[in-house]
């Protein structure tokens, strides 16, 4: 039986991917307590990895595009996590965003918005959450954004 927040995703029209594997010697989630840790997700959509870089390549529309797939991403990774029960989400805690992105680009909150708006979306007032939003010169495989979160379980 789906559960409020698979209804609401539902309503939303959208479809959570299949938990991505983890790329290299880690786990994709740690739940440690009533926290669920997940891993950094990167971005990717159904056509393949979501590359490049802010302020050459990519426009700020086009990073929060790619910040909304990784936030698509954790969610799933919840659920995987929660054995399909998203509705043992209590809260999103954090999201710490990592943005690809030239030496002069200062707008990597307005593409980690892109996930921030969605949990938003997906979790009502419970999605609302602590952050950071930071440049790096250079993100695995060469992705545009990459997003790690802590949710809080009931």
């Amino acid at each position: 039986m789906a559960g409020k927040i698979d209804a609401r995703l539902t309503e939303l029209g959208l479809t959570l991917p299949d938990a991505p594997a983890p790329a290299a010697n880690y786990v994709p989630f740690v739940r440690s307590g009533n926290l669920l840790f997940v891993s950094g997700q990167i971005s990717q959509g159904p056509s393949g990895l979501i590359k490049g870089r802010l302020g050459d390549s990519m426009d700020v529309q086009e990073g929060a595009e790619a910040a909304r797939r990784c936030g698509l991403s954790l969610i799933a990774q919840a659920k995987a996590a929660l054995g399909g029960d998203l509705d043992r989400v209590v809260r999103v805690v954090k999201l710490s965003g990592f943005v690809n992105s030239t030496g002069d680009f200062t707008d990597q909150p307005k593409v980690i918005n892109g996930c921030s708006d969605l949990m938003v979306a997906v979790f009502g007032d419970a999605g609302r959450h602590a952050r950071a939003a930071v440049s790096a010169p250079a993100l695995p495989l060469g992705v545009a954004v990459e997003i790690e979160a802590i949710f809080e379980l009931a």
